[in-house]
């Protein structure tokens, strides 16, 4: 049971302390007119695109804009890589803008929840790009970091809470979360949030915010049953689909190379060791074949660090800055960081290990060809990862090309035909949650214990601070 009260909730709801005063940005006068959806938006955002060095919309952004500016729900799906993130960020800040007004205390006028923490970093690295010269206020909130820091900024006021559903609930169950006054919901990587049970934690969301709103779900993949569930909680919606035959970018070179399990290390390390590979992305299923591989990268002189959720939320924080940094060329992770991850420099992803989900490929691989510069996928496929290639050529429609020449090439792994584990691809109906029929208002406001869920953590093993929570 809380130990705050009602009363003592109103009380430090009306006691909001003042925003402390920032200096404002002033935007210059733009060199040429954007094109298309971005010359509808107000001057201050069109600055802060154009300082990004965006002219032209990608096609998400192109259809989207316009329909929200318009304050349309919507469900969007487009490949991942393709600008989905500003489709949603740019017109949810034009819109606040223009009835701006201090938020409350702990009250946020918009909700955008991710399924990952980094994927919430990123979202909220956006919002403060793009609303660089507004005068609203953002946090974003994960578990993993004590939470005095993330408390301390809701206690200012914030106009957009980007938050992951573990954490966000434990806020609102301990009073310095609430939820009756959002404006705008959105929910980012609809499937993701499926695959990773969140639910059962949406719909004690759902059920706190005002049925009069506006609501976005975005995704790169979104099956019909999902789509349909995800009807339940819109109303009248804009659906917008981009190339939805097309689960990849035409950018992305992809090959396979069938390889020896134990021969992996040797193949990446002599990949890697090509001038062509600046920054590369390494991805694999296990988070200790993550570690075995930086150190196996370290011997062999290459420079490299590794994230997955065995790490304290401050590791994972300065392992991604020290990437960016060009600090290490290589990162290893786990899917982790198939979402979320937007470094516009990544020139190649390789699948140290076929992902289990044939999904979750498109999303990897799309970690490169960002900013519509050009990447190279590579997968290592060996005898035992045969069936999860096949599923994900049955993705993509047609074949990855093969890579037959290289100097450790497994004949046996190219013609295995091992069959796929007993449940392959798919959770079991106890680790998945089922999306209830829920209705606009979000269904049974009855509460239930945590699941301990991704998200959250457990605050007491990381000293670090949240360092994504500021001014937009």
């Amino acid at each position: 049971m809380s130990k705050y009260t009602n009363a003592s909730r109103r009380r430090y709801r009306n006691s909001a302390p003042k925003q402390p005063v920032r200096p404002r940005l002033t935007p210059k006068p733009l060199d040429k007119p954007l094109d298309g959806a971005f010359g509808t938006l107000i001057p201050a955002v069109q600055q802060a695109i154009a300082v990004e060095g965006y002219v032209t919309p990608t096609p998400i952004q192109e259809q989207c804009i316009p329909h929200l500016l318009e304050g349309r729900d919507l469900l969007g799906t487009a490949q991942t890589g393709t600008g989905k993130t500003a489709a949603f960020t740019l017109p949810l800040l034009q819109r606040l803008s223009r009835h701006n007004r201090r938020p409350r205390r702990g009250t946020p006028r918009a909700l955008i929840l991710a399924p990952t923490r980094e994927l919430a970093a990123q979202i909220g690295d956006s919002v403060m790009n793009y609303g660089k010269y507004l005068n609203l206020h953002h946090s974003v909130i994960f578990g993993g970091v004590k939470q005095y820091s993330q408390v301390k900024v809701l206690n200012r006021g914030v106009d957009i809470l980007v938050a992951t559903p573990g954490r966000l609930l434990d806020l609102m169950q301990q009073g310095f979360i609430h939820l009756d006054e959002v404006e705008v919901f959105i929910l980012d990587e609809v499937d993701r949030m499926l695959d990773m049970g969140f639910i059962h934690d949406i719909n004690k969301v759902l059920a706190e915010i005002p049925d009069t709103r506006q609501t976005l779900f975005f995704s790169a993949t979104m099956a019909p049953k999902m789509e349909l569930l995800a009807k339940t909680m819109v109303t009248d919606p804009v659906r917008v689909t981009i190339e939805p035959d097309k689960p990849t970018l035409d950018s992305i070179t992809q090959k396979v190379l069938f390889v020896e399990k134990r021969n992996k290390d040797a193949l990446l390390a002599s990949l890697l060791s090509d001038r062509k590979v600046g920054k590369a992305l390494v991805f694999t299923q296990m988070k200790h074949t993550a570690n075995k591989v930086v150190k196996k990268l370290t011997a062999s002189g290459i420079h490299g660090t590794a994230i997955h959720g065995n790490k304290s939320q401050a590791m994972r924080t300065r392992a991604l800055d020290g990437f960016k940094k060009g600090r290490y060329k290589v990162l290893v992770a786990t899917d982790v960081a198939a979402r979320g991850l937007d470094i516009d420099d990544i020139t190649h992803v390789f699948n140290y290990d076929l992902p289990v989900e044939s999904e979750t490929y498109v999303h990897r691989i799309g970690r490169t060809a960002r900013a519509g510069s050009d990447g190279d996928a590579v997968s290592f496929c060996s005898a035992e990862d045969r069936s999860y290639l096949r599923e994900i050529e049955r993705l993509l429609g047609k074949q990855v090309p093969a890579d037959m020449h290289h100097e450790f090439h497994s004949e046996e792994a190219s013609r295995s035909v091992q069959p796929a584990p007993k449940n392959f691809g798919r959770k079991s109906a106890g680790q998945k949650g089922s999306w209830n029929s829920t209705s606009r208002s979000g269904g049974s406001r009855k509460s239930g214990g945590y699941r301990g869920d991704r998200s959250r953590g457990n605050s007491s093993r990381s000293g670090g601070r949240s360092q994504y929570s500021g001014r937009s």
